[in-house]
């Protein structure tokens, strides 16, 4: 039964809560210190994590809200086109001459220009400079 008790101690010990050594000499912090630490930690982690990620799911669902026929775009997988119509929650893009491809409105990546700009004319201007 002794050996139980000095485990027991030794345990408790280990975990703080146990009497400091050589009688109640000592107080063991209490949690009004760590609270301040704790706090500030949570803050830096929203600011750092959180609102980035909320801001740049706000510029998407915006730019998706904004989508328009015209608009020149890259899907999420990497296909470059330009919308040629709208369906709900289906773009239909246009990749190529007579070549259109219906995609989800969630998976357009960027627009890259707005308005009725097509991607070739925007590569001639860019090659020409």
């Amino acid at each position: 039964m002794n050996l139980l008790m000095s485990g027991v101690g030794h345990v408790a010990g280990l975990l703080g809560m146990a009497p400091p050594p050589g009688g109640a000499g000592g107080q063991q912090p209490g949690v009004m210190q760590f609270l301040p630490m704790v706090v500030m930690l949570v803050a830096i982690f929203y600011l750092l994590v959180f609102r980035p990620q909320q801001k740049k799911q706000k510029e998407q669902k915006d730019m998706l809200a904004s989508l328009k026929k015209g608009d020149a775009v890259i899907t999420a997988g990497g296909i470059h086109g330009v919308v040629a119509g709208l369906k709900g929650e289906i773009v239909v893009v246009k990749v190529a001459d007579n070549v259109k491809v219906e995609v989800s409105k969630g998976s357009i990546a960027a627009v890259t220009k707005k308005g009725g700009e097509t991607p070739e004319a925007v590569n001639t201007s860019r090659s020409s400079e």
